[in-house]
């Protein structure tokens, strides 16, 4: 395994073939895609932690969603990528909408965790509120924001049946930079829809039963707005999908990989 930084992002690359290129959600990092990661060994992996996510600093301009795609698109040039396919999860999926309309070719493919066009109206000013509470208070607001997350983040099955994928999820959330999560909330409660219905690349949309961010209804909805999109929706999960059913995430990705290489 490789390891980069490109002006200042982190950038894990592994295996050979086709690249695929993984892009994580708020509160997540490069390690959203490790459970994942030895059933796609097949190919070039290229995992990412976004600006002021993970391992990756804020940038000195304001962080944005132009920004971030400018930087998916930074680190393909540098590592000679004309194009990829792509997975990305949570806030990662529209980020990915909008490089899809941005820089077509560079998309050959997407699959889609927990997805959103953009977040909920009623959504926006409760993104932006636990952006102002880890602002004023730091770590403590990180901690008591991760709490809150953590009642609805998981499936009553993961927090059962599976301890340390609910584990992961909380150090994720914990583990951020207070004032790299803040600006990232930031740029979600304002994201927009990307002009989905111009994306021409075949989607994979996969979402879990119990997912709240992303529920069935919804990404069904947004799969027919893709010229080629289809939706999955796995039983027992919450949204968290790589990390809660790494196996059952990774044979749909791996099959849908294959058949749009």
């Amino acid at each position: 395994m490789s390891f980069y930084l490109m002006n200042h992002v982190a950038v894990e690359e592994s295996g050979t073939g086709l690249p695929v290129v993984c892009v994580h959600g708020l509160g997540g990092s490069s390690n959203t895609w490790t459970a994942m990661h030895p059933s796609l060994d097949a190919h070039r992996l290229i995992r990412i932690d976004l600006p002021g996510s993970g391992r990756s600093k804020l940038r000195q301009e304001e962080l944005s969603m132009a920004l971030l795609v400018e930087c998916l698109q930074t680190i393909c040039q540098s590592l000679g990528i004309a194009q990829a396919q792509w997975l990305g999860h949570s806030m990662g999926t529209i980020v990915l909408q909008h490089l899809a309309v941005t820089a077509p070719s560079l998309v050959k493919s997407m699959v889609l965790f927990g997805p959103l066009a953009e977040p909920p109206e009623v959504a926006r000013e409760s993104i932006r509120n636990r952006a102002e509470k880890i602002r004023s208070s730091g770590l403590q607001g990180l901690q008591e924001v991760t709490e809150s997350l953590l009642t609805t983040a998981v499936s009553q099955h993961t927090k059962r049946n599976n301890p340390s994928a609910y584990a992961f999820v909380r150090e994720s959330l914990m583990r951020q930079s207070p004032s790299g999560y803040a600006a990232t909330c930031e740029v979600l409660s304002q994201a927009r829809s990307a002009d989905i219905e111009r994306i021409a690349s075949p989607v994979l949309l996969v979402t879990g039963e119990e997912d709240k961010v992303a529920p069935p209804e919804a990404v069904h909805a947004l799969a027919r707005r893709f010229t080629s999109g289809k939706s999955v929706v796995l039983t027992r999960c919450g949204h968290w999908t790589p990390i809660e059913k790494p196996h059952e995430c990774a044979r749909e990705a791996r099959a849908f990989l294959k058949r749009h290489a």
